[in-house]
């Protein structure tokens, strides 16, 4: 698992391309997100619904970030399925985007840093997880003593922020935490991100990579791409998309070996 950063140097116009079709044999793009709908929204319920260890626990969490963690519901916390929290500690004041929120644990947390004044965006594709986020946005308010709610959830596409109206140049950091392996157009994403992003902005994420690029028929298996697995990224190949879009500069912020064990190395047989 390895937690990264993206700087944004310039300001460019670009759009996330849209959805691409099945090639040799292989599925969809909107296959594959209905695929990864189906497991977060229906089949994993919790945390112990996993069969893979990708996703942390708070005990991993950042000393700075535990205490704000045990002020979010514990629903919510139920429904957190990310991998570490790499955000940065100082936010006060600015509007943070958050790629693949699911139910808002992270978005939760990131409310408190930001405060009263700033301002929370969460995006995810899963009916569910948004709909819980939603329910729990001004009690957390209220449970923060804020006047009203700093954070807003919208469903749809990572890949397709301007869809959901998100300008050009409208927020300071865009952060994600274990979802870009779950797309299946990561340029589109990252393209998304940088647009979005304000002059000098960054990307800060979580997530699974691969030493060496998975092979194509391990990619479209619904449980090995829902557990963060086979639409992981070769580590190279995410520095030339990351560069090919704009970013400079990725920086691994922290890294750690993650081995898949064998009961799930046997899905794919």
């Amino acid at each position: 698992m390895v937690a990264s950063q993206l700087s944004q140097p310039e300001r460019t116009s670009r759009h996330a391309a849209g959805a691409k079709g099945a090639t040799n044999g292989r599925k969809s793009a909107d296959e594959v997100r209905e695929d990864v709908k189906e497991y977060y929204g229906r089949i994993i319920q919790t945390k112990e619904d996993l069969q893979t260890s990708a996703c942390c626990t708070e005990e991993k969490f950042p000393s700075y970030v535990k205490p704000l963690a045990g002020m979010v519901a514990d629903e919510v916390a139920s429904k957190f399925f990310g991998c570490d929290f790499c955000v940065p500690n100082v936010l006060e004041n600015t509007s943070v985007l958050d790629l693949g929120s699911g139910s808002g644990f992270d978005c939760f947390i990131i409310s408190q840093l930001v405060g009263e004044t700033g301002r929370v965006v969460g995006v995810d594709m899963t009916d569910s997880q948004v709909e819980l986020a939603n329910k729990y946005t001004q009690w957390h308010a209220d449970r923060f003593g804020f006047e009203k709610s700093n954070v807003t959830f919208h469903k749809g596409y990572i890949e397709k922020l301007d869809e959901l109206g998100l300008d050009d140049a409208s927020f300071d950091v865009v952060v994600s935490n274990c979802v870009l392996n779950l797309s299946p157009d990561k340029e589109a994403v990252l393209t998304e991100a940088y647009r979005v992003l304000r002059t000098g902005g960054e990307m800060y994420f979580s997530d699974v990579y691969a030493l060496r690029r998975v092979p194509d028929n391990l990619k479209d298996d619904p449980v090995l791409r829902g557990e963060c697995i086979s639409g992981a990224l070769y580590w190279n190949d995410f520095i030339t998309l990351a560069r090919k879009v704009g970013f400079t500069d990725p920086r691994v912020v922290q890294s750690e070996p993650y081995f898949v064990d064998d009961s799930v190395r046997g899905q794919a047989n």
